[in-house]
């Protein structure tokens, strides 16, 4: 039985020509995508590392364009039907080598083309079981992730409570200790701000002290004076009652000569 041959695969194809690489190298990457749907052979090519993949990647695209807005395919139900690389021209090139000889350089090329098909309906029924397998598994995990979220979530939103509380009685407490420390402390500083109220009072003090003493020293001058005047008064009057007694014992004594000289 006769292989069904590469212009007679069906789906939709597209062609590169006369790539700069060797067929032998394409081939290496093009084994890695055939037979896989278009996202995962994207995704391999992504991930592989030879200069071959970024060609074929392209040409992977074109192809599932193609299908897109020629065909009218959906691109998520395609996968990579047939994929190969045919030898192109060779063009030769020499490079001198030692005794005037020369070397031949072939610069191989390439011809790569991708065909894409849409996949058969039990394909299509078992990736979309798959795919929700998937989904409800992750719908599971990502539920489970939220719900441990909540929890974490409560338990963090109650150790901040908690610690608001712990803050707060601390701040209570300081603030009792404060008062009590305020209230041990106010006789000392009643009697320092007497001490300081005396200190600066005490000139003022001093100074009416000085004023009263200086009045009261006046005072004591003037009774002393008015004493003083009152003793001079009782004096001279004492001594004109004494002359005037001399005076009247004189004229007594006078008169009593006078009268015996008459007798």
């Amino acid at each position: 039985m006769t292989a069904t041959k590469t212009n007679e695969h069906p789906g939709t194809r597209a062609v590169h020509r006369h790539a700069g690489l060797s067929a032998s190298k394409a081939r290496h990457v093009l084994d890695l995508i055939r037979g896989e749907d278009v996202q995962r052979a994207a995704e391999i090519l992504t991930g592989t590392e030879r200069e071959a993949a970024t060609v074929i990647g392209k040409v992977l695209t074109s192809a599932v364009a193609n299908a897109q807005h020629n065909d009218q395919q959906n691109p998520e139900e395609l996968y990579v039907s047939a994929c190969y690389a045919d030898e192109g021209a060779t063009m030769k090139r020499w490079r001198p080598r030692a005794r005037g000889r020369a070397t031949r350089i072939r610069k191989r090329t390439c011809h790569i083309t991708i065909i894409v098909s849409r996949l058969q309906a039990e394909q299509l029924e078992l990736r979309r079981r798959r795919l929700e397998a998937v989904s409800s598994h992750r719908s599971r995990r990502v539920e489970g992730s939220r719900r441990r979220a909540d929890l974490s979530g409560r338990l963090s939103r109650r150790r901040a409570a908690q610690a608001e509380k712990a803050a707060a009685a601390e701040a209570e407490q300081a603030l009792e200790a404060i008062e009590d420390q305020a209230e041990h402390e106010l006789p000392a500083a009643d009697d320092v701000v007497t001490g300081e109220t005396s200190a600066e009072e005490a000139p003022e003090e001093t100074a009416g002290q000085t004023a009263e003493e200086t009045t009261t020293e006046a005072i004591s001058d003037e009774t002393t004076t008015e004493t003083t005047t009152e003793t001079t008064t009782e004096a001279e009057a004492e001594a004109g009652g004494a002359a005037e007694a001399s005076t009247d014992d004189a004229a007594e004594d006078a008169e009593a000569g006078e009268k015996d000289e008459d007798s």
